[in-house]
């Protein structure tokens, strides 16, 4: 066995050693300074059995945490999905508050045009009145420049009746 595990470390050596040197020159002739010079050899058997049982200890570990992982990674996709539907819940509440806003203006705008036309019928209102009020005083007026006529006809006629005729002779 001693030969298989020499032969293995040879090989090691060996290969590193193909490899070069390292970057400052110096060249590698031990992989770890913590291995013994010489490792004892073990038949497969004895390393699949080791193998097997360090698998066994740390497997179950390994598939918990790799279900944890799973748990983890389906919680955070919930999670950005909510958070994803909450920011398009925002966006909503600021789209309608964008409607409110507008609606408060177009209520304002509705109010000003409302007092506008109240505005307008009452000026129409004066202002039939003022026309009315005009024709009447352009009525009177006439009635008047009429009446003043025909009393200047009135006053000439009498004027001219009271007038002295000379007689006719006959």
């Amino acid at each position: 066995m001693e030969e298989g595990g020499k032969s293995n470390v040879q090989a090691v050596e060996s290969s590193t050693s193909s490899q070069g040197h390292h970057a400052a020159g110096e060249s590698i002739e031990v992989i770890d300074e913590g291995l013994p010079d010489e490792l004892p050899s073990l038949d497969s058997r004895t390393v699949e059995q080791l193998s097997d049982g360090l698998i066994s200890h740390y497997l179950p570990n390994l598939q918990n945490s790799k279900l944890a992982l799973q748990e983890l990674t389906q919680n955070q996709v919930v999670l950005l999905d909510t958070l994803e539907q909450e920011i398009s819940k925002f966006r909503e509440c600021n789209s309608i508050l964008d409607i409110n806003a507008l609606f408060s203006e177009a209520k304002y705008y509705h109010n000003k045009l409302v007092n506008i036309r109240k505005e307008m019928i009452l000026l129409h209102e004066k202002t039939s009145k003022l026309k009315k009020r005009a024709l009447k005083l352009q009525q009177k007026k006439q009635e008047e420049n009429l009446k003043q006529e025909q009393q200047r006809e009135r006053e000439l006629e009498r004027e001219k009746q009271l007038t002295a005729k000379p007689a006719k002779r006959t």
